[in-house]
């Protein structure tokens, strides 16, 4: 077990934090986006930006190589619709995506939107640590988690249709 603090200061103790949150033992902040059979997408929990959604696949992996065919498919079509959705309902224009096989967690890919505060901190990949832990630090503000609830409510009702 190893303790993960939340964005919103929750402490839990998880073995896998993907685990947890795909099997419902964690609630992330607006509940889940959008599931499919073998995935399960929902805003970060530990960074409070709005539209920042982690797409992880339900069953216990590392890779992609170890994907199944119909996974494979399947993170491609529910990848592609977040996307969508985060440019349609969002107005997100540009995002970065991260996938890493060093992790803690299980298989998830990161879709970390770029807003233009972000900015400033440079428009690279190396810029996106100094985000994130902006984010983590200075927007746990109630009217930053207004707008990132209200967002996920927008994403759900458009990805759940």
């Amino acid at each position: 077990m190893r303790e993960v603090t939340l964005s919103n200061g929750q402490k839990v103790n998880v073995d896998c934090l993907s685990c947890a949150l795909t099997s419902g033992v964690v609630e992330p902040d607006g509940g889940v986006v959008v599931e499919s059979d073998y995935f399960h997408a929902h805003q970060d929990v530990a960074y409070p930006i709005k539209g920042l959604i982690i797409l992880a696949s339900k069953r216990h992996i590392k890779c992609f190589d170890e994907l199944t065919e119909e996974e494979k498919l399947d993170y491609m079509n529910v990848l592609t619709s977040i996307r969508k959705a985060q440019r349609e309902v969002l107005g997100i224009q540009s995002v970065y995506y991260f996938y890493n096989e060093d992790t803690t967690h299980h298989f998830h890919t990161w879709m970390v939107p770029r807003y233009e505060w972000m900015y400033e901190f440079g428009r690279s990949v190396e810029s996106v640590r100094p985000v994130l832990l902006h984010a983590r630090n200075h927007l746990n503000t109630e009217e930053n988690k207004k707008d990132v609830v209200e967002a996920i409510a927008l994403l759900k009702t458009t990805l759940n249709q």
